[in-house]
């Protein structure tokens, strides 16, 4: 294969940032948009993290796989423009699915996503790939977790965390020192509390190596058997290396929060109010959205406001209480919000009185109350979007199917 990007300094690292995925769990946010470019705390959507974690950590070199519902993702990525990645010879790159080669097409899932990118990684001379979903909450300076890397001649590192919740959603690593012995990809008993953040830094080599012998027999140029046999490399590519290469972790402290359903997408908002989630505006290390061109935000004489984010563009004339308003929302007189989180541009008009409801951008809010208070698991009250400016009210598990 001839050098896609001929005129490209051969970069050490590569961040690989998986966008493709549908994000079904936390439909009907997903319904009309990719799940990392969903609104996040008003005025970021959630791909705002990684890269913001990534240009902190001085990586310029950001490749960006797309597949589902690219287009507003496209908009706010602006080129790379926000988190000045818009280079000519480095900087974020969007790769799209694409025909021309074996390797591409569609992909089937997150290990078919990496085999179809490395050709273009040898071909740049990459000699580590960080890959990082999209859809999580943290900030971590990933120098030093490509330090450890190179010192110990890993094939892969992968960053883990302990976690209070439930593990059986993730995988789950179990350790001798640094070296990882065990990796249980959601597993119905958990040996520990230790999972997989879903950073990972490959070396390419053994990335080429692992998938060479993992897709050994299968007829590469049949798409589908590449895809079933790869898989989601939780499944595949990481057990395989963890028993056959030298694999080591990376702890990383801190808050970390997947929200890939909508339960976690509400509690990460409650988190924020409660001053337990990221810090937005951390010194040196602040999440860097792209601005849209709103006012100020407004709140009115008859406002009452408390324990709350504002974002630009918000006209605030009713009560909110322990709740995210987002870019040119409007609250009427009368309207109560209540521990409820406002995407965007939305109109919440007197009368209504919502408790734990997502309001998608633009969704028509009814004059009613609705939502519980103090809702349980699956028990989040969302109002779609639907493109004419309509709601579509989910209750419950018809939000967040398991």
């Amino acid at each position: 294969m001839s050098d896609p990007f001929p005129h490209t300094q051969q970069p050490p690292t590569v961040a690989l940032v998986l966008a493709g995925g549908r994000g079904s769990r936390l439909s009907p946010l997903t319904d009309h948009r990719s799940k990392p470019a969903i609104p996040f705390a008003g005025i970021y959507r959630m791909i705002d993290v990684a890269l913001s974690n990534l240009v902190h950590s001085g990586l310029r070199h950001v490749w960006v796989v797309e597949q589902y519902q690219p287009f507003t993702l496209n908009q706010h990525l602006a080129g790379g423009r926000p988190w000045d990645l818009d280079g000519t010879r480095d900087g974020l790159r969007i790769l799209p699915p694409v025909q021309g080669h074996a390797v591409d097409g569609f992909a089937s899932g997150n290990g078919h996503a990496l085999y179809q990118q490395v050709p273009l990684l040898e071909s740049v001379g990459a000699r580590n790939v960080i890959v990082m979903s999209a859809d999580h909450l943290y900030q971590l300076d990933l120098r030093p977790v490509l330090e450890q890397h190179d010192e110990l001649g890993s094939d892969l590192t992968i960053v883990t965390t302990e976690i209070d919740e439930d593990a059986s959603r993730y995988g789950v690593v179990r350790t001798d020192g640094q070296k990882v012995v065990a990796y249980d990809y959601k597993p119905k008993a958990p040996a520990s509390q230790k999972i997989a953040t879903e950073i990972f830094v490959f070396s390419v080599t053994a990335l080429r190596n692992s998938l060479d012998v993992l897709l050994e027999g299968v007829d590469r140029a049949d798409t589908d058997a590449v895809g079933e046999t790869l898989g989601d490399y939780g499944e595949t590519l990481i057990p395989h290396l963890v028993q056959h290469g030298a694999v080591h972790e990376f702890l990383m402290e801190g808050y970390w929060k997947d929200v890939g359903t909508v339960d976690a997408y509400y509690r990460a908002h409650m988190d924020l109010l409660e001053g337990k989630g990221l810090q937005l505006d951390a010194p040196g290390w602040a999440i860097i959205p792209h601005p849209d061109p709103y006012a100020p935000a407004y709140i009115a004489p008859t406002a009452q406001v408390q324990g709350s984010l504002v974002a630009h563009g918000a006209r605030v004339h009713g009560r909110v209480e322990h709740s995210v308003i987002g870019p040119g929302v409007t609250v009427e007189a009368g309207a109560v919000v209540e521990r409820s989180i406002i995407m965007g541009d939305a109109l919440i008009p007197a009368g209504s009185h919502l408790r734990a409801v997502i309001v998608d951008v633009g969704a028509k809010v009814p004059a009613e109350q609705m939502g519980q208070i103090k809702p349980g698991p699956g028990n989040i009250t969302v109002l779609a979007y639907e493109g004419s400016g309509q709601g579509r009210r989910f209750d419950g598990e018809a939000v967040a199917p398991a």
